[in-house]
């Protein structure tokens, strides 16, 4: 079966996991209508497929002390997109970053305590590439997971 055709078992599976994905087998079995047998199975699968990728935790970066974000458009100077893209891969206050197509290489989210720090960061990028920064007020849309049935 190939990753993508789902069926209405694994989509329950996924839907109930993407809730909580601490919830017990027992929990995701009945969920799904499942025997707990069945849906230990069925998550294997789904694992051995590459649908599910990780179990994970999501953290308010406020809460941990990182109450600003931003996201930051990055185009390398010439010759300097492996580095630029090394940096962004080592400064870990990227928390997101995707390579993209057009006028920009890279579009990625930054997570800081200070303008300061923002500052500091991007006086490091800045070397190596032109960025150009938009501070994020609210995220209306949190990551979440794409339809998974219908289409």
């Amino acid at each position: 079966m190939p990753n993508n055709d789902l069926d209405a078992i694994d989509q329950r599976i996924l839907d109930a996991l993407a809730g909580n994905a601490r919830m017990s087998l027992k929990e995701l079995a009945q969920s799904a209508g499942l025997s707990s047998p069945s849906a230990a199975e069925r998550l294997r699968r789904l694992e051995e497929r590459g649908v599910i990728a990780a179990f994970t935790i999501d953290i308010d970066a406020a809460a941990v002390g990182y109450p600003l974000q931003a996201i930051i458009r990055v185009r390398p100077l010439p010759g300097q997109l492996h580095v630029v893209e090394r940096i962004i891969q080592e400064t870990p206050e990227f928390v997101e970053c995707d390579k993209v197509t057009g006028d920009d290489c890279f579009i990625a989210r930054l997570v800081v305590r200070s303008m300061a720090q923002l500052d500091m960061i991007l006086d490091r990028v800045a070397e190596k590439a032109e960025t150009s920064t938009s501070m994020v007020k609210a995220s209306p849309v949190k990551r979440r997971l794409p339809p998974l049935s219908g289409v």
